[in-house]
């Protein structure tokens, strides 16, 4: 006879938490606190995550807005979104050290801006206003930049040439939101130029294709990640549309409502790309603890993409290895 008990299940979505850009990120300022000492400097978070960034504060992090506040001479490490390229001209007149820690993915999107724009094409950027991101790529060539944040801005744009046209997008949206809205385009713009290959990023789609997969089945589906990562709330969203009963976006254990339990046999847990695994841990011993004990691992594909350290850290990490060496 089966139990209420044994009858509740953990759905637990494969890929999830860090991708290759976030570990990139954070192993960053690790060796740069190490191999230079506190305080290093970082502009914005360096990635969107509160457990990461207070983490990084206790080693000795020192998070800032805007390169103004990084005393001159110090060390500045710029964020997993980009910037843009002012703010590189700002820590030079400053005299700052900097190091970039830019996904390789963002970075991606920045030269094909900068590529489209000396063909003097209109960019028609897809993304969230104020996101990071979406700011440091629009930089690139803000004369010849139009944010598109959703289908609904497409009537109102207005470009040069529309036969010399083309779109790109910010690497944390959800895919079927972006492809909505490039279709909106294509009715627009019928010469549209679409780029050499997708902009959004891998860790984006398989954690989005994950959850997809446990959805349908999930009468409630945790999310844990931060309110201000993007990748986040788009898991949230997906959700939704999949299928799932509801779905909540957490930053921490404590912060789930056993209200959410109610009449839920099935739950699904994921996390953003910004999200380390000790958080999911605490999530499901939460769940374990009232019941959810049954623990399936739902895997969508694997991932095996690493992105190597900044080469101005790896220049200095280099040196000293090499005067250890010779000492």
């Amino acid at each position: 006879m089966t139990t209420e008990a044994s009858s509740r299940r953990v759905l637990l979505a494969a890929p999830r938490g860090y991708c290759a850009g976030v570990d990139r990120a954070v192993i960053t300022v690790e060796k740069a606190l190490e191999q230079y000492g506190a305080p290093v400097y970082v502009r914005k978070q360096i990635v969107h995550n509160k457990y990461v960034v207070q983490t990084l504060e206790k080693k000795g992090a020192v998070f800032v807005e805007e390169t103004e506040e990084v005393p001159e001479n110090a060390i500045v490490i710029f964020s997993a979104h980009g910037v843009a390229p002012v703010v590189h001209e700002e820590a030079d007149r400053r005299k700052l050290a900097s190091i970039d820690a830019t996904c390789p993915l963002v970075t991606k999107v920045h030269r094909e801006a900068v590529r489209y724009a000396n063909e003097d094409y209109d960019i028609l950027l897809i993304g969230h206003e104020g996101h990071e991101e979406v700011i440091g790529t629009m930089g690139e060539a803000p004369e010849r930049t139009h944010l598109v944040d959703g289908p609904g801005d497409v009537a109102g744009l207005d470009v040069r040439d529309e036969n010399k046209v083309v779109w790109l997008s910010q690497t944390t949206l959800s895919v079927d939101e972006t492809m909505e809205t490039v279709d909106a385009l294509k009715d627009r713009f019928p010469n549209l130029l679409s780029p050499p290959s997708d902009d959004i990023c891998y860790a984006t789609q398989n954690r989005q294709t994950a959850i997809k997969q446990i959805a349908a089945e999930a009468d409630l589906v945790v999310v844990v990640g931060s309110r201000n990562s993007s990748n986040s709330i788009r898991l949230v969203e997906v959700a939704l549309q999949a299928g799932a009963g509801a779905a909540h976006l957490v930053d921490f254990a404590d912060e789930i409502d056993e209200a959410w339990l109610e009449g839920v046999r099935t739950v699904g847990v994921t996390s953003g790309a910004s999200v380390p695994e000790i958080l999911v841990d605490g999530v499901l011993e939460w769940l374990a603890a009232r019941g959810f004990g049954d623990v399936s691992v739902v895997t969508a594909t694997e991932e095996h993409i690493q992105f190597s350290l900044p080469k101005e850290l790896r220049r200095d990490l280099r040196a000293e290895a090499a005067a250890g060496e010779s000492a």
